[in-house]
């Protein structure tokens, strides 16, 4: 009786250990799963914070749908995302910071940074530090300056300057008031229209620029340009402070039309109107949710869903760049290798899936920018009109 007891207790401590390497070899190479940190530095309090957060919750959304789905395998390796976000309140000295932190105490091989001055901060040390840096800025300097750790994820700003002039000249005239945001970032953008606008056959008549964290009240300023009879007013910045200077111009009387720089975005500047028959004549860059790729009606539900209100793209641009970066990851066999990374990004803009593709991006460039497909939109009869580029 004792032999047959200690034989039955013998073949199921055999039945334990066959059953307990079995399931090492059906997991064998993928262990269990680990964390990879993303980093993020932008602007979630003080008077950027909105456009912070709008970054943010792209990314935000992301890193949630591929947690819930069960992460992603990098050579044999399961990974979920733990994205760490820090406040750098738009102060330059503050992301450079941040992003230090992030890669020395989260260990983080990216980090995204959705403003020009924060970006130029942190690539004093990203190539020494290794880690790669997601920029968000339409800024062309930010890879002009050969940083081989930086991709730059929306379009240049200086591939809207010749068609928003030739639609302004055509259907406006050729007298042109600037006032832009007084950023580094809107005096970039007027030294390339500026003499673009010149070269064309234009006049300036008024030249000047608005600080949004100080000004409130644009009547002056606008009164000053309008004694010029422009055709045409440059406005720029934040959606909802340069609404309000586009409201105030029309109430003054001004007639004409705006070119709008890229930072601000059309619909969200009808949020502060009420109207989209405030910008009439209007030309910038097509809202998200006026575009037409194979993921942005799906995008835009879920957002809306989740966030209670309409993405704009600075949350769709987050959100595809955060997809390209896994993929990127998956192709190159790592989540710490900043190098290996960043030259497996255009295998990652190949592999994304295509209900992911909120934008059109059919590469990257030598220099590091998505090769994003541009769209305009003008403003006419009280509605947005999409206006394709290439045509």
């Amino acid at each position: 009786m004792k032999l047959k007891k200690l034989a039955w207790l013998l073949a199921m401590v055999a039945l334990v250990f066959s059953l307990a390497a079995c399931n090492a070899e059906g997991q064998e190479g993928s262990g269990d799963s680990q964390e990879v940190s993303i980093g993020y530095s932008g602007p979630l309090s003080g008077p950027a914070a909105y456009y912070g957060e709008s970054t943010y919750s792209g990314l935000e959304m992301a890193a949630e749908e591929i947690n819930e789905a069960g992460g992603f395998d990098v050579d044999g390796q399961n990974y979920t995302i733990d994205l760490v976000s820090l406040d750098d309140k738009y102060l330059p000295n503050e992301a450079a910071s941040n992003a230090q932190r992030l890669v020395q105490e989260n260990n983080a091989s990216v980090v995204f940074t959705p403003h020009s001055g924060g970006i130029m901060a942190q690539q004093v040390l990203n190539e020494q530090e290794e880690f790669l840096i997601m920029a968000y800025t339409s800024e062309p300097a930010i890879t002009q300056q050969g940083n081989s750790l930086t991709v730059a994820i929306p379009p240049r700003y200086d591939g809207y300057i010749a068609p928003f002039t030739k639609y302004a000249m055509e259907n406006h005239g050729k007298k042109i008031a600037l006032l832009p945001t007084s950023s580094q970032y809107g005096k970039d953008w007027t030294s390339h229209l500026e003499p673009y606008w010149k070269e064309q056959g234009g006049e300036v008549v008024f030249n000047s620029s608005i600080d949004f964290a100080k000004d409130t009240d644009f009547f002056t300023i606008l009164t000053n340009a309008l004694e010029n009879d422009p055709d045409v007013i440059f406005i720029g910045g934040p959606s909802q402070p340069t609404a309000k200077v586009a409201q105030q111009a029309r109430e003054l009387g001004f007639e004409g039309g705006f070119i709008i720089m890229d930072q601000a975005k059309l619909d969200e500047m009808k949020e502060v109107t009420g109207t989209y028959e405030t910008f009439e004549g209007s030309v910038g860059v097509n809202p998200l949710q006026f575009s037409d790729y194979p993921g942005t009606d799906e995008f835009v539900e879920k957002y809306k869903e989740k966030y209670d209100k309409v993405p704009g793209s600075e949350a769709g641009f987050h959100y595809i760049s955060a997809y390209i970066l896994v993929e990127a990851m998956k192709a190159a066999g790592t989540v710490d290798d900043a190098h290996a990374i960043r030259d497996a990004m255009q295998q990652g803009i190949e592999a994304l899936p295509e209900e992911k593709q909120v934008y059109d991006i059919p590469g990257i460039t030598e220099e590091g920018n998505f090769d994003v497909v541009q769209s305009m939109a003008v403003v006419e009869n009280g509605e947005i009109k999409p206006v394709d580029l290439e045509q």
